[in-house]
This record gives structure tokens, sequence and C-alpha cells, in this order.
């Protein structure tokens, strides 16, 4: 009997940590289930992120708008055309000037005298 009963007790003593087995079991399948999900939650995330990216550049061609980088590079061909045509035109402004100064002198130096083709000859 006590051989009965020594399979009897180990019986239930496996039995007794079966339950205690099986609660681990079911917290590492969960556990594992938990991960699995996770990682699909984070595929999809990623997945969902990539299509809405390829939305909004979608919408952006159709809108026809450009990226802050194109924008602010247009800018800045701008600003510095917008310096030199400000630079060529104080340029001009000086020219013109002295063009002037120029004239005003030739005119003092040499009156005009009268144009000899405008008048009839008497040939």
């Amino acid at each position: 009997m006590s051989s009965g009963t020594g399979s009897a007790g180990g019986a239930a003593g496996g039995g007794g940590s079966g339950p205690g087995g099986g609660k681990r079991g079911l917290f590492d399948d969960l556990a594992g289930m938990a991960g699995g999900a996770f990682s699909v939650l984070a595929g999809a995330r990623q997945e969902a992120e990539a299509m809405g990216r390829a939305q909004l550049d979608a919408m952006v061609q159709r809108l026809d708008l450009v990226k802050r980088e194109d924008l602010d590079a247009a800018l800045e061909v701008a600003r510095r055309a917008r310096e030199q045509a400000e630079t060529l035109e104080a340029r001009l402004v000086a020219l013109e000037a002295r063009l002037v100064d120029v004239e005003a002198r030739i005119a003092r130096h040499h009156p005009p005298e009268s144009d000899p083709v405008g008048t009839p000859s008497g040939d």
C-alpha cells in the first residue's frame, strides 16, 4: 500500500504542480499572444504611416504645392536677384548722372555750330 499511496501521492503532487504549471503555461501563452499582437500593431502602424505619407504626397502633387526646402531655395534666389537689381539700378542712376555731366561739359566747351548740311548751299 505504501507504494500505491506513494504513487497516488505522487499523482496528487504532480496534479498539484500540474495546475501551477498550467497557470504558468497559460501566462506564457498570453504573453506570447500579447507580444504577437504588439508586433502586428507595430507593423500596422508602420503601414498606416507609409500609406498616410503616400496620400499626402499625392495630395501635394494634385494641389501643385511645393516642399518647404524648394520654397526656401526659390526665396533665396529671389532675394539675390532683388539685391542684384538694386545694385544695378544704383549703378544706372550714377552712370546717367555722369552722362548728364559729360554732356553739359561738352556743350559748354563746344557750342553748337550751324549745321552746314541743313542749310542750302549756293552751289
